[in-house]
This record gives C-alpha cells, sequence and structure tokens, in this order.
C-alpha cells in the first residue's frame, strides 16, 4: 500500500440518523496514514508525503504490522485540539528542534480506522468490521488512542457544538475504504459558531486606498480590547460601501486593541474607534484568533459595554 490516500467525507447538511450509521468526533488535527510495524513506523500527510520526522513521540511501533489511518493532534491552551498549536512541526526536520516541540506540545494520533493487520488488506471489509479488528488492538501506547464511537449523532453533534471542539463525522457501518475518494458513505458536519466582535480597524483592498476589504476586530476583557483576528469573508461590495461610510468619521491615529496586532494585519490598517459592533461567523471557539470567519452584519442594538465581562 506504498501509494494508499486517506479516504474522504462529503459535506451534509442534515446528521443521518439509523442504526446503519455510526459517529465521530472530527479533529482539528492533522490527517495521517501511518503505516508500523515492528521495525519503526512511517507517517504519510494526506497528499502523500513522509512527514514521519515530525512526530518523534508516535514512533514506537505497536507490537502488530498495521496500516491505520487517523488524526494528529495537539491541545491548545484551552484544552481544544487545535491545528495551529501543530503547524509549526510540519516543517522542521532539525531534530534538536523538533524533540523540543515535541516535549512543550506532545501529539496524540487518535486512530480511527485499520486498513492492514499483519499484511492482509482489510480495505474491503465493512467498517464494522475494521472498526472491530481496531479496537481489538487495544493501541493505548506511545501517543496512539482509538477514539469512542457514538450511536446518537444528534446527541454528538450537539455536544461537540458546547464543547467547541469541529464538529462530527458520520459514517455507514457498511462502508468499504475507498482510498483517496471524497465519498457520500462519509459526511462532515463542521461547527460554525456566531459572535459579536468590536471594530478596532478596516484593511483596503489591495491597489486601493478607500475601498473596504476587511475588518480587524477584538473582544472586549478586563484588560482592554483583545485582538481576535482579520476579517474579509462575508464583506462583498454593498457590505463595503455601508463599513466603510459608517466607520469614516471613527478614524484615529493608533490601534485601540491592548494587545500588538501581528504586522501582517496591521500593515496598511486604517485604525476606528472601537464603538461599532458586528456579528461574525467562526469555525470553533476557544481560541486567541477566530479560525475561518465570516461577516454576517452590524449589531447596531449592542455597544461594546454589552459585551464587556463583568469584571472589565
Amino acid at each position: 500500500m506504498p501509494d494508499l490516500l486517506p479516504m474522504l467525507a462529503t459535506a451534509g447538511i442534515h446528521v443521518p440518523t439509523g442504526d446503519e450509521w455510526c459517529h465521530e468526533v472530527k479533529w482539528d488535527g492533522v490527517r495521517a496514514l501511518a503505516f508500523a510495524g515492528r521495525t519503526g513506523v512511517r507517517v504519510i500527510s494526506r497528499n502523500g508525503n513522509d512527514i514521519s520526522p515530525a512526530w518523534p513521540e508516535l514512533a514506537t511501533p505497536p507490537a502488530r504490522d498495521v496500516v491505520v489511518d487517523g488524526e494528529i493532534i495537539g491541545l491548545n491552551e484551552r484544552g481544544l485540539p487545535d491545528f495551529r498549536v501543530l503547524a509549526e512541526r510540519l516543517h522542521v526536520r532539525k531534530s534538536t528542534t523538533v524533540a523540543r516541540l515535541a516535549k512543550r506540545t506532545p501529539a496524540t494520533f487518535m486512530v480511527f480506522d485499520l486498513l492492514r493487520l499483519d499484511g492482509r488488506d482489510l480495505i474491503g471489509l465493512p467498517l464494522t468490521e475494521r472498526r472491530a479488528l481496531l479496537v481489538d488492538l487495544e493501541l493505548g501506547g506511545a501517543g496512539w488512542q482509538v477514539p469512542q464511537e457514538y450511536d446518537d449523532g444528534a446527541m454528538l453533534y450537539e455536544a461537540t457544538r458546547a464543547q467547541g471542539l469541529e464538529g462530527i463525522v458520520s459514517k455507514r457501518r457498511d462502508s468499504t475504504y475507498r482510498p483517496g475518494e471524497r465519498s457520500h458513505q462519509w459526511l462532515k458536519f463542521p461547527h460554525r459558531h456566531r459572535g459579536s466582535f468590536v471594530i478596532g480597524g478596516w484593511r483596503p483592498q489591495v491597489g486601493t486606498s478607500d475601498r473596504l476589504a476587511a475588518l480587524l476586530v477584538g473582544e472586549p476583557t478586563a484588560d482592554g480590547l483583545a485582538y481576535r483576528g482579520r476579517v474579509g469573508s462575508g464583506i462583498g461590495p454593498k457590505q463595503s460601501r455601508s463599513l466603510a461610510e459608517l466607520l469614516a468619521p471613527l478614524t484615529r491615529a493608533a490601534s485601540p486593541f491592548a494587545d500588538e496586532v501581528p504586522r501582517v494585519d496591521a500593515d496598511g490598517t486604517r485604525w476606528v474607534e472601537p464603538v461599532l459592533v458586528v456579528d461574525i461567523d467562526t469555525h470553533g471557539l476557544g481560541y486567541e484568533r477566530l479560525r475561518q470567519p465570516s461577516y454576517q452584519g452590524v449589531r447596531s442594538d449592542l455597544t461594546p459595554d454589552d459585551l464587556a465581562p463583568e469584571d472589565a
């Protein structure tokens, strides 16, 4: 299976019900296949690259010869799986640096499928049989873990939303493994969360000086307005004109954010008084920066004081 690629899920509309479906947490990490045996572990990325050197803590081989599919995850300061925690490790090859990063933020390999066992190809078996064989392996050491599956997809969907997790994946129990294909036998349901934030600046469209293309937004905290990120998605020509008119009289010389705005966002930004509140859809909760944010509209019924914590 040297050229094996992961099977992919299709975006779903409604979480399916019925005994023919099972459901899993959708992990926010690095998708990978692991080719493992008594001689070692080779970790291959979704696009076929060997990324084994980046994950030394996953290199202890299991007792059996296996090929598995899963997600490498790392936890952020809030205890949530967060791709960005691991992103810097993907391109590091210096062993001392890798060891330091692995010690600081150890990764866990969430193994959710078994594709080969002791030389036997399993991809033609239904998921229920592959899953049973996987659980029987008792892969509990060296940073490997088999996550739980659930019968109630609606319950899992709401629970993962409340916990700020990425979403869920629903899989037909009779599905065979189809390498490299995006299948309707596996459906993904990522969460989107809506929150209110304060505009602290805006950036013009490249090549223009007055055409608003993105907002810089923050969250009121006890220490001031904390920078949460740049939002460009959802701002079309109509929204751009409307926002530009609202922000024109609010111009100020310096950033209103209490913390430092990254240079990549600050360069070219027009700062404004932090008085205008907008709603933003974002992917996941509990992160220092908004993930895949999308502008939803101005909240004229709210002020920054309405968003401030009680101890601010």
